[in-house]
């Protein structure tokens, strides 16, 4: 059983680095074309060997996911806010020093979540009846909170709003995967266009280790914030990271750190919550609900033991991946790729969500260039998600 549960954690591992490679794919995607696989491919597979498999692909993508989003300027949602800091560093020929900075937050996360595991498991069975009902009002709250720290008011207002409409519209629309057009039209499309537009050009990237002196507070603000994300649905991680700048402020290269530790303590989180208050928060944490139904505490140790295993080995992958980007990306001709990418991704959207998806693609993408014109967080756009949970919650 032992071998068995290591190759399942191996082949998480590679599988993750794949998908987190590959521009666009979220892990949610991910994690719902695996529950489509586990009732036909996978169904002689022990169950405790897929969610073995689902966990240590679920770290690996969310480490290395912030590869295409600050190399090639493809984001997700998780991944969203590092674009801008990440480019810029990138142009300055730190692009190396970026995605560092991001998995140093990931493998803070990491031990953060070792030492909060069984406290919450604990505190939040009580502490989730308590604020239930109350859930919509604090989704109102968050969105006023992200507006509020604009210096752009209004178009941050108007930004949400004109997302959310998007949101709603696009959400309702009877297609496989709605999800995938639209955060990929306004986080992924938007971005690659106007790389191509602007005919943005990368120089020569310096393989330079940042300091870890500055590293404290950003961590610090990720642990308080973050478990927030199991109990909001349509907050993220990006939104958490935003709320965490404001409990502990820093710098521009901070809040990568602070990003990279917020994406994976809201994806371990997502497990715990899964075990605690039966509540998925992430595809993983559904895929696994599907597949196991109600976890047991083995079933929880061992995907805590599944997660640092598969943290650890993350962090020197991400470290060796982000060297070999470094050392090719500027001599890659950069509006060729991000062209190449686009096209891969209207692929994609095409093969998993048909023509109406590429539809949703063209006006989600439409609406990303309009958005971003505004010069407001980019993650104000996720009033597309955030606006829909609000309006289902009192409808």
């Amino acid at each position: 059983m032992l071998i068995e549960l290591i190759l399942s954690l191996l082949c998480g591992i590679l599988a993750g680095a794949i998908s987190g490679l590959i521009p666009g794919i979220h892990i949610n995607l991910v994690g719902a074309l695996l529950i489509s696989l586990s009732a036909s491919w996978f169904i002689s597979i022990p169950p405790i060997y897929l969610v073995v498999f689902i966990v240590s692909m679920a770290i690996t993508h969310t480490f290395i996911d912030f590869i295409p989003s600050i190399f090639l300027g493809c984001p997700d949602t998780d991944t969203a806010l590092s674009v801008l800091p990440g480019h810029e560093l990138l142009k300055k020929g730190l692009g190396y020093e970026a995605i560092m900075l991001t998995a140093y937050g990931g493998i803070a996360a990491i031990i953060i979540l070792v030492i909060i595991f069984f406290p919450a498991i604990k505190l939040l069975p009580p502490v989730y009846s308590t604020i239930e009902s109350f859930i919509p009002y604090i989704l109102i709250l968050v969105s006023l909170l992200l507006i509020l720290l604009e210096k752009k008011k209004l178009s941050a207002l108007f930004v949400l709003i004109v997302t959310g409409i998007l949101g709603l519209i696009i959400l309702n629309i009877d297609m496989k995967e709605p999800l995938l057009p639209l955060l990929t039209g306004l986080f992924g499309g938007s971005m690659l266009i106007l790389s191509i537009k602007n005919k943005t050009t990368i120089p020569k990237q310096k393989i330079t280790t940042p300091s870890k002196s500055n590293l404290f507070k950003p961590i610090l603000g990720a642990a308080l914030a973050s478990p927030i994300c199991c109990f909001l649905p349509g907050v993220g991680s990006g939104q958490a990271a935003v709320i965490g700048n404001l409990i502990s402020r820093t710098d521009r290269k901070g809040f990568l750190v602070l990003l990279g530790a917020t994406n994976i303590i809201g994806m371990g989180f997502s497990f715990i919550s899964l075990y605690a208050i039966s509540k998925t928060r992430t595809g993983a944490a559904l895929a696994i609900k599907e597949i196991m139904g109600t976890l047991s505490i083995e079933s929880i140790i061992l995907i805590l033991i599944a997660v640092v295993i598969s943290g650890v080995i993350s962090f020197f992958l991400t470290k060796k991946l982000a060297v070999i980007f470094s050392t090719k990306i500027n001599k890659i001709n950069y509006t060729f790729l991000s062209f190449i990418t686009l096209i891969f991704l209207i692929e994609i959207v095409f093969l998993i969500s048909g023509f109406l998806g590429l539809v949703c693609l063209i006006v989600s993408t439409l609406t990303g260039i309009l958005c971003i014109s505004f010069n407001v967080k980019r993650v104000n756009m996720m009033g597309c998600l955030l606006i829909p949970v609000i309006i289902y919650y009192f409808f």
